[in-house]
């Protein structure tokens, strides 16, 4: 036997074990890529004992995984490792199988639609079942693999389209789980759990379980992986699928999430569009409990403010809150201080000048209260006194009636000096302090 062929045994061996393992395991949860080195502590760990005393070979306590086995893969727990040193004759293997059983796949089908007798469609039917067992196990051997295979992916969402059954899709959000718990920024894995999600919203009449599930996974992924745009997108895309409630309870429980990882702005991009959302539902919704339903909204909307300022009191210097902070005061200004909308409801004793000016004048002690700079050497503080202030300039520039209570109430040329002094480099910012006050006493 030639060398090139007893390679591609082994490799073929290899590729039997993994699926051997894939499917005596439904509730495994986690894959990972570990060096053979690492085998030895993770068995001493778990309490294996490969070899007795005299040396002989031992089979694990549950009886499924011999010595060899264990050199390639470790699986306990439910939890499954693969090691480095076969990813690559296992992924090639692995390709193989699939393209080849694809191929398999599509010629009958291509037959018996072309046939019109009935013994051979009712044959060809039988064959295309196996063969089709034979790509769905070949697929997610591969993903398991090679997070971003698009034609393994896009196999399996044609055969599960055939399928219909609720629990197949419930198979695929599991298998895309699992392909996440070591790839969590795999674009095709999340994108293929919309498209399971679409399929399930339209046979379901409740969407509740599946989008806490979902919910649940994100943060799990986000916390795996700082900065992962595509779980946070995946997030934000559930958005239109909640209910009132669940819109409410979403924001009560990132909330926590998001005061304790204060420079991750997806979280607070994600709290945006539920409140948005929430702001949605109330214009939709203009029927006995509106009323009711305006109030909730305000405190929504005056909680998530109060929060954002302790929060920029307390983590000095952060980006990422301040402009969180301009779009809870754009949209504060625009439905709650104005003269439509929720404001009438809501603040029916108090005129809308009055309104916008009591918000004014807590956004410019919160200005003067950012912009005293105890540590000069402390580049937190400079930066805080920046924020503060080109977030004061944006919001007279949004708002014209917030320009005038600015230029009323700013003592710009204390506050000139202070920012000149801690960001000399944003010195033609400040300049525009002095023009608004110039342009208020003309």
């Amino acid at each position: 036997m030639s060398q090139g062929s007893s390679f591609k045994e082994k490799a073929i061996d290899l590729l039997n074990q993994f699926e051997c393992i894939i499917e005596s395991d439904d509730y495994i949860d986690e894959v990972g890529f570990i060096h053979s080195s690492q085998f030895a502590t993770l068995n001493k760990e778990a309490g294996i004992s490969l070899r007795s005393s005299d040396g002989c070979e031992l089979q694990l306590e549950d009886g499924t995984s011999s010595a060899d086995e264990i050199a390639n893969f470790w699986h306990r727990d439910h939890k499954l490792g693969i090691s480095t040193e076969i990813l690559l004759p296992l992924y090639k293997v692995a390709r193989n199988a699939f393209m080849c059983a694809l191929r398999q796949y599509e010629t009958p089908r291509k037959s018996s639609v072309e046939s019109g007798d009935e013994n051979i469609v009712r044959h060809i039917s039988s064959f295309c079942d196996t063969l089709e067992r034979e790509v769905m196990k070949h697929s997610k051997a591969l993903l398991l693999l090679s997070s971003d295979f698009g034609t393994a992916w896009n196999a399996r969402k044609l055969l599960v389209s055939r399928k219909e059954h609720f629990s197949v899709f419930m198979d695929e959000l599991a298998l895309s789980a699992l392909v996440l718990s070591y790839s969590p920024k795999s674009e095709q894995a999340w994108c293929h759990r919309r498209w399971v999600i679409k399929m399930i919203a339209g046979k379901c009449l409740s969407m509740h379980e599946v989008l806490r599930k979902e919910s649940e996974l994100v943060e799990k992924m986000a916390e795996r992986s700082k900065m992962n745009y595509r779980a946070w997108n995946h997030r934000c895309w559930l958005v239109s699928y909640m209910t009132r409630e669940q819109l409410l309870h979403e924001l009560n429980k990132s909330r926590h999430w998001a005061g304790l990882r204060i420079a991750d702005n997806s979280c607070f991009h994600y709290r945006r569009l539920l409140m948005l959302k929430i702001l949605e539902h109330y214009f939709n919704e203009q029927g006995d409990e509106s009323s009711g339903y305006i109030s909730e909204t305000y405190q929504v909307w005056k909680k998530e403010i109060d929060w954002n300022e302790e929060l920029i009191k307390h983590y000095v210097g952060r980006e990422a809150l301040w402009l969180h902070r301009r779009f809870l005061s754009l949209y504060w200004m625009r439905h709650f201080a104005c003269d439509h909308g929720l404001s009438t409801h809501i603040k029916q004793q108090t005129s809308t000048d009055n309104h916008i000016r009591c918000f004014m004048d807590n956004e410019l002690l919160l200005l003067n209260s950012c912009s005293i700079i105890p540590d000069s050497e402390f580049e937190d503080f400079q930066a805080q006194a920046s924020h503060a202030a080109s977030y004061i300039l944006w919001l007279s520039k949004q708002i014209p009636k917030c320009k005038q209570i600015v230029q009323e109430k700013l003592a710009s040329g204390n506050l000139k000096i202070l920012l000149n002094k801690a960001c000399p480099d944003r010195s033609f910012l400040w300049d525009h302090l002095d023009s608004m006050e110039v342009s208020h006493n003309l």
